[in-house]
């Protein structure tokens, strides 16, 4: 039985091969492509004024949107978890439901209210309220399950307020936090549409400008090299910074929650500060698209159908989450149920779109079929490939979490009644995962339906989707026209950001009043 097991479904091998291969293919002739005019002139493209610019843009506005959304979504969490502020389950909510409205409609919102809002410190500004969710949820839930008890000895020994939040709180929350933040400084790197709206000159904006409007591939791969480059930093500094120390307890059931601390007379600055960011962060963006939808306005640009928008980016949509779902299910067996160094490998190899922004993606994909199949360039197939690599982390991560908790020994009691390792794949397990690979297909859809860049470069021919459409209205100034467009891309990307946000509220409630 232990030989059977490990021999691998063929379709666990195939489809883990296959997405391997979809990953990191990509990269591949993002490099062969940079490297295609010779070394020497890769090295003046990189040495250009220009590139220390944007290297300084990147950086500068990434260190500082990370700051920032750690002092808030630290803050927020603090608020909600850890005093009596009123309406806790409500702030739970509205402070995790702006992960529901992309970057590019959050900037598109706010440039049509005051259009001379251009430049580093509105784009730190609307990036920080667009992202700062992203530490606040990890944060929050972290503040959650910490161990009350460690304060109260804390404070018991003669540490004051502040010096036990700095010297126990915060370490036990330390690696949500990192997380957090890593996620906040990938998706600035990753960010074109919102730097676009707001005229800052980031890498993304460049390596774009690079290869559609001055039809450069090699320049756009030089400089996404740098992109890969500062992404793959970010990934490897997360561990030192997270630290590998966590504070441990005596055991499982002598977790207590922590005392929530009195307000008292701050709790009107309290709840000032966290309605305000409710506000700036929801509240205007939701209020702008509703009124540009209402307000109505004439534009030069040919009139199309927000119906016509909506299919195209279901198919596409539907299409790339069947195909990630299937990849991740192929993933998830291989490196549970087979484990090896092979297989752990793999596995870590589906990953590394976390830390590729879907331009080199699709810089990628394109010097590819350029190359060996002309004819999948701005093809439907190409697009769905793209959208599949880019969200395959999420799909494997969904898949992989619902294959844990299947019991494998009832595979085994499939393969000891004769089945092979496929058909008892199929009859078992695949029908144990299902949960899973219901998530898997929900994320992806729900991704794919607001993804702008690569499908700026991917998409086919006079194909439109909902962001596509909004972008070219955007593009026209014509705010009016746009707004339908994001208001169905918010509805569609708020299911998962909603959930999430329940959940907290859950967690808040659960372990409070």
């Amino acid at each position: 039985m232990r030989r059977a097991r490990r021999r691998p479904p063929l379709f666990s091998l195939t489809g883990t091969l296959i997405a391997a291969l979809f990953v990191v293919v990509p990269l591949a002739f993002v490099v062969v492509q940079a490297l295609s005019s010779g070394a020497s002139e890769a090295r003046h493209l990189l040495l250009r004024a220009t590139v220390a610019e944007l290297l300084v843009n990147t950086i500068g506005l990434s260190a500082t949107c990370t700051v920032l959304c750690a002092g808030l979504g630290l803050s927020a969490a603090w608020l909600v978890q850890r005093t009596d502020v009123p309406l806790r389950r409500m702030w739970a909510v509205l402070l995790v439901l702006p992960l529901g409205i992309p970057d590019f409609v959050v900037a598109f919102s706010w440039v049509s209210i005051d259009h001379s809002l251009h430049g580093f410190v509105p784009a730190a500004a609307v990036m920080t309220l667009s992202l700062y969710p992203l530490v606040y949820l990890p944060v929050a839930t972290a503040l959650a399950n910490s161990d009350g008890s460690l304060e109260e000895a804390a404070r018991s020994l003669g540490l004051g307020p502040w010096a036990t939040f700095r010297r126990v709180t915060l370490r036990q929350v330390r690696a949500a936090l990192v997380g957090g933040c890593m996620l906040v400084t990938l998706a600035l790197l990753a960010e074109y549409g919102a730097f676009e709206i707001l005229q800052f000159r980031t890498f993304t904006v460049e390596i774009f400008a690079e290869f559609k409007l001055g039809f450069d591939a090699v320049g756009a791969c030089v400089l996404s090299l740098v992109l890969v480059l500062l992404s793959v930093g970010v990934l490897s500094g997360e561990p030192l910074l997270a630290g590998r120390r966590p504070q441990s307890r005596s055991g499982k059931g002598a977790r207590r929650p922590a005392a929530r601390h009195r307000l008292g007379s701050l709790t009107a600055p309290a709840l000032l500060a966290v309605s305000s960011l409710a506000l700036a962060a929801l509240g205007i963006p939701v209020a702008t698209l509703i009124y540009w939808t209402l307000h109505g306005g004439a534009s030069t640009l040919p009139e199309s159908s927000l119906l016509d928008a909506l299919g195209s980016t279901a198919a596409f949509s539907a299409a790339a989450a069947v195909l990630a779902s299937l990849l991740a299910a192929a993933v998830a067996t291989l490196a549970l149920r087979h484990r090896s160094r092979a297989s752990a490998l793999l596995e870590r190899v589906t990953y590394l779109p976390l830390a590729l922004p879907g331009l080199v993606i699709a810089l990628g994909l394109v010097a590819f079929a350029v190359r060996y199949t002309p004819a999948l360039y701005q093809s439907p197939v190409l697009l769905v490939v793209a959208y599949a690599i880019l969200f395959l982390p999420l799909a494997v991560v969904s898949v992989r979490a619902s294959l844990a908790g299947a019991p494998a020994r009832l595979e085994d009691v499939a393969r000891s009644l004769g089945l092979g390792p496929t058909r008892a794949y199929l009859r078992v397990t695949l029908p144990a995962i299902a949960p899973g690979l219901a998530a898997a297909f929900a994320f992806v859809f729900i991704s794919t339906a607001t993804e702008l860049t690569a499908t700026l470069i991917l998409r086919p021919t006079a194909v439109e989707t909902l962001a596509t459409r909004f972008w070219e209205y955007t593009s026209a100034f014509a705010y009016a026209q746009a707004a339908p467009y994001a208001l169905v891309m918010v509805a569609i990307s708020a299911v998962p950001a909603y959930l999430l946000s329940r959940r907290g509220a859950s967690v808040a409630e659960r372990e409070g009043a």
